[in-house]
């Protein structure tokens, strides 16, 4: 049984050790400032588990580091993982009806950016299937926009970032 909750004070250590046990490195006081920021009303953590063991998780950040999000008050979803063992059953798609629902109760519109490289391509089609389109300003690293000619680092900071209408209906699951 999926069950969508908040990060949980209890859920730091539980979250790290099982990024631990498939060689991420997430270490448990990035979830104790998730709580933190949770706590605040600045990052809500929406935390999937199954039959109770955790699955993955997402968090919205209000205030978007983003400089086109942040000026245009469009609410960000960041840090978006499910567990390997766990993908492909549809709990990726949950996390991300919660995240827009909750989203949906402060304004319209959802962002989100994805990273470009191989290991970001599940995620690039999830977020196209359910509506999102790039925001138009071509890929940021470090959340700073992308010059030509301008060289960087093909990691994790950069990204194309996607918004979505959510009074449109667009790629809303039934």
């Amino acid at each position: 049984m999926l069950e969508i909750t908040s990060l949980r004070p209890e859920d730091p250590p539980l979250i790290a050790q099982a990024f631990t046990d498939i060689g991420w490195d997430k270490p448990e006081a990035q979830y104790v400032r998730y709580l933190d920021e949770q706590t605040a009303d600045d990052r809500p953590v929406l935390v999937a588990r199954v039959d109770g063991t955790f699955a993955g998780y997402l968090t919205v950040v209000w205030v978007s580091q983003y400089p086109p999000f942040r000026e245009a008050g469009i609410p960000e979803i960041q840090d978006f993982n499910v567990l390997p063992q766990h993908r492909r059953r549809g709990i990726g798609a949950a996390l991300m009806d919660a995240a827009e629902a909750l989203i949906a109760t402060r304004g319209r519109i959802a962002g989100i950016g994805v990273g470009l490289y191989p290991d970001y391509g599940p995620a690039q089609r999830l977020y196209v299937l359910r509506g999102y389109l790039p925001d138009g300003r071509g890929i940021a690293w470090n959340g700073m926009n992308v010059t030509p000619m301008q060289q960087v680092t093909v990691d994790d900071d950069l990204a194309l970032y996607f918004t979505r209408d959510l009074g449109s209906g667009a790629g809303r699951r039934s």
